[in-house]
């Protein structure tokens, strides 16, 4: 139940077992031509979505590099562990990086981007997370969207890693000009597949960029994409699993998968505040994963050991400064109702072992109510 990897459907394990297949066979070439509109199918683009062997660092690496020259100056928005990456990947690439510091825990506003464009006006790019991961919080992408779309000359990046899948996030209605995303998430994959896509917008700062790139190259990808290639060897197996996947979500349907996270994410921020804990982001929490502060007298990393050592479940804890002061349950990808019920169970059990005043049974009730009708 940790916000990555999460688990993989055996009918992906088992298209990921077969006899590998060479990359520039014409069999490969089918599978990855269903695999480029099974993922303009997830992003809801008509345009290319760039597949890189990497992780989802990987990824937003890319999406700086193939955007952005030198100099450059970006809105980051470090509201956790992973708006932090934003601006540490752009200073690594000497582009400057204005920081909107939110708490964390807290969504940014609107306003805050706002404010931040009026007054840097030079501003190429916005970084935003759509789903916080170390803080379970989810930011408001599409009033963000709709502020950047009116810049000209500035384009919004979104980490969808632990979002692309779980929440809706159609690329093309609500203008995202690059969208990066990775396998081990939403998409039920082992890790090691990131994906981009690219805006019309955005492909006009990829034609200026200066910054350097080989591997990370949007153009070699797009240009070999258009033949059913990579432009370099490919995680042949991932992309066999990939397809698997793909084909399950739709078989599933988007809208419907974003029902059923909906009320998992529900019943665990329910469950949990039921046997007496308290959310760590009650006013903005992510759909995809749920950050619950640990009781005062008990140490975080207790109940992630005690969850797993004693019970068999595997949930994570605060990263940073959150280290020891919350712990993660994650609802996304391959996991149902069941899995929520028996890991707030586990919680309710583990907190009682360690001392903690709870009634069992208390969160989990709550849970089951609102799980009971889930399909």
């Amino acid at each position: 139940m940790t916000p990555g990897p999460t688990p993989v459907p055996e009918r992906v394990l088992t298209a990921m077992s077969g006899p590998i297949i060479h990359h520039r066979a014409p069999r490969f070439e089918a599978i990855l031509a269903d695999v480029r509109e099974g993922l303009k199918y997830l992003y809801k683009t008509k345009k290319e979505v760039i597949i890189h062997a990497s992780s989802g660092t990987g990824a937003m690496e890319a999406a700086v590099v193939n955007t952005l020259s030198p100099g450059d100056s970006v809105i980051t928005v470090r509201g956790g562990k992973f708006g932090e990456r934003w601006a540490e990947i752009a200073a690594a690439y000497g582009v400057n990086a204005v920081n909107i510091d939110v708490p964390w825990g807290q969504a940014v506003k609107p306003a805050q981007i706002e404010e931040a464009l009026a007054s840097h006006k030079d501003v190429k790019a916005v970084f935003i997370q759509a789903s916080e991961t170390s803080t379970g919080v989810g930011h408001p992408v599409k009033e963000i969207a709709d502020i950047v779309r009116k810049k000209a000359d500035t384009i919004l990046v979104v980490d969808a890693i632990s979002a692309l899948g779980v929440i809706p996030l159609p690329v093309d209605e609500w203008g995202l000009d690059v969208v990066v995303a990775g396998s081990q998430k939403g998409l039920m994959l082992p890790p090691g597949l990131a994906f981009v896509s690219v805006s019309d917008k955005a492909w006009e700062f990829v034609s200026r960029s200066t910054l350097p790139k080989y591997y990370f190259n949007f153009k070699k990808e797009e240009k070999n994409l258009a033949k059913n290639q990579n432009a370099y060897t490919p995680a042949v197996s991932l992309i066999v699993g990939l397809r698997e996947a793909l084909a399950i979500v739709k078989e599933i349907g988007l809208e419907k998968l974003f029902d059923r996270f909906a009320v998992m994410a529900d019943a665990t921020r329910k469950g949990a505040v039921g046997m007496g804990l308290e959310l760590f982001a009650p006013d903005s929490p992510s759909n995809s994963i749920t950050a619950i502060k640990a009781p005062s007298d008990i140490a975080g990393g207790d109940i992630v050991k005690g969850l797993r050592t004693v019970y068999g479940i595997t949930v994570a804890g605060g990263q940073d400064t959150l280290k020891g002061k919350i712990f993660r349950i994650a609802h996304m990808g391959w996991v149902d109702r069941f899995d929520i019920i028996m890991t707030l169970a586990a919680v309710e059990m583990t907190l009682k072992n360690l001392g903690f005043d709870v009634k069992l049974g208390s969160g989990v009730s709550v849970a089951e109510d609102i799980l009971k009708n889930l399909e």
